[in-house]
């Protein structure tokens, strides 16, 4: 400490007992915030902000975001955890519980004078035991069968929302994860669009084969409501456009000039009417049919009124990522330019219609066939259910996914959790000498926040359902806790699944950051900006 002071007379210090149970404490404090949150059974937290905003939520990564967080040993917990649900979708909540039980359970030990570096090592022994074990009673899951994908999703947002919404949006969302989904290739959840409306309950919330778009056509005229639709995508200027270089236009009478405006209008003219000679040589003169222009660029008035005139339906501006996905839900082709229009470049879809809601107007692109772009059309009284709901059909979508690509899951209700305990503390710690067992059995206790916190948030005894599921897998069952009974219940049998990929990156990270914020002998606060001014 003296040392520091004479670098930096202006540096504070905080000596080497204090600033490990500084880092302890801000673990535990920050566990305290979080575990009431875990599990489907787990509380909401209102976040108040400096203008009063209002935000409900129990999604970890939300909160973790969200809050002001000033303490720095709890920011940089709070930025592992958000580093987890980047890169899984999940597991943010466990993930502070178990950086903050493995500090509680390191604080026993070093209160009786054990080295924090014998603690460490002894994590280092059970980090590589869990992870051998997970891939003992990981569970192939068959890609194809939508059953269990189904209850993949259901685990991931029954923990965020209320069981009626959930049991309607997780065949919802393993719909539309099906439906991008192609053979031999990477899953890109990006082609499911997420669409929000502030209609009705969230019950209405639904899945829509095909694309919902946030704006309607610009003419005034055209249809509502079209069936049998003939749908160009193209990506064509339809209006007046500005010379990209400086250039100047001299004439010397008013006629010239006429003639100059009617030659520039004629360019633009003619792409029109090779978009009308195409619909009408698709569509011909029957009235059924329909002929929709989805284009990224814009459309002037002059050529929307052309349209109008050819009964044909023009939507402008629209993103270049719904051009991707309008492409794959219903087929054809990119146009970029008007010598490639061809009736094979046309898709179809069975209707077009708009839908008004005040001042906001959405455009449904729906009844496609082999569809490869979805949109969930999330709907909701009020901004909190909606941000709610939007929050766990990311998550929803993520956890399928991650079982795709992992083609295993590990049974979940905290029966994952006491298997490891178990087998920590029966068969590893017993090959492991010396004072690093000592490690190994504070890793295996930690193990145990999971199914002591969801049994204390369904309102059961922690303790006693803790007792039970040990007898149960010491008897050699595989079992989790039964939140709605109290009981101890086979996951597989109930359909409750967590993510490999989420739980072999919590074993990864909490471990590490727990050692790191454990070998820290001195906090030392001596930046540029202590100098003295």
């Amino acid at each position: 400490m003296a040392a520091v002071k004479q670098v930096n007379a202006h540096a504070e210090t905080m000596g080497s007992q204090a600033a490990l149970f500084m880092n302890i404490n801000a673990a535990k404090g920050l566990l305290e915030v979080m575990k009431t949150n875990l599990g489907p059974r787990g509380t909401i937290k209102m976040l108040v902000g400096g203008a009063g905003d209002i935000k409900l939520t129990k999604d970890g990564n939300v909160l973790l975001r969200e809050m002001q967080i000033q303490n720095p040993t709890a920011v940089m917990i709070a930025r592992t955890a958000v580093a987890q649900d980047d890169i899984t979708g999940d597991g943010t909540t466990t993930t502070v519980l178990m950086i903050g039980e493995l500090l509680k359970q390191a604080e026993k030990h070093l209160n009786e004078g054990l080295h924090p570096r014998v603690l460490v090592e002894g994590f280092e022994i059970a980090k590589k035991a869990a992870l051998a074990y997970i891939e003992k009673v990981k569970k192939p899951i068959d890609c194809n069968d939508r059953e269990q994908l189904r209850c993949v999703a259901y685990t991931a947002l029954r923990t965020k929302l209320q069981e009626s919404i959930a049991n309607q949006l997780t065949d919802n969302v393993t719909d539309a994860v099906l439906t991008v989904k192609v053979p031999n290739e990477p899953l890109d959840l990006h082609m499911v669009e997420i669409m929000h409306m502030k209609h009705k309950m969230a019950t209405d919330t639904r899945l829509v084969n095909g694309l919902v778009l946030d704006h309607g056509a610009r003419h005034p005229d055209m249809k509502k409501y079209n069936e049998d639709c003939f749908i160009l995508t193209c990506n064509i200027s339809l209006e007046y456009e500005k010379s990209e270089v400086n250039s100047g236009f001299f004439y010397s009478n008013a006629e010239q000039r006429e003639k100059m405006v009617a030659a520039e209008r004629m360019y633009t003219d003619e792409r029109v009417h090779k978009i009308i000679e195409l619909k009408n040589k698709v569509c011909g003169d029957d009235p059924n049919k329909s002929f929709v222009v989805i284009n990224q660029k814009g459309i002037d008035p002059l050529s929307l009124d052309l349209l109008v005139q050819n009964g044909i339906v023009g939507l402008r501006r629209a993103k270049k990522r719904n051009m991707e996905r309008l492409i794959l839900a219903c087929g054809g082709v990119a146009v970029n330019s008007v010598e490639e229009l061809t009736p094979e470049a046309l898709g179809h879809a069975d209707k077009v219609y708009e839908h008004v809601i005040g001042e906001e107007v959405y455009t449904f692109v729906e009844g496609v066939k082999n569809p490869h772009s979805c949109t969930l059309l999330i709907k909701g009284p009020h901004d909190h259910t909606i941000a709610q709901i939007k929050e766990a059909i990311r998550d929803g979508l993520r956890a399928i996914k991650n079982t795709l690509e992992d083609g295993s899951v590990i049974p979940g209700a905290g029966a994952w959790e006491v298997g490891l305990h178990t087998h920590l503390k029966n068969e590893v710690v017993k090959s492991v000498e010396g004072r690093a067992r000592l490690g190994v059995e504070a890793f295996a206790e930690a193990l145990l926040i999971v199914p002591k916190t969801l049994a204390t948030n369904s309102g059961n005894d922690p303790q006693e359902a803790l007792i039970s599921l040990q007898n149960e897998h010491e008897k050699g069952n595989f079992l989790g806790f039964d939140v709605e009974s109290g009981e101890p219940t086979d996951p597989c049998m109930s359909g409750i699944y967590d993510n490999l990929i989420v739980k072999r990156q919590i074993l990864q990270s909490s471990p590490i950051i727990a050692s790191q914020l454990l070998l820290v002998d001195e906090v030392i606060r001596a930046g540029r900006n202590m100098r003295p001014r």
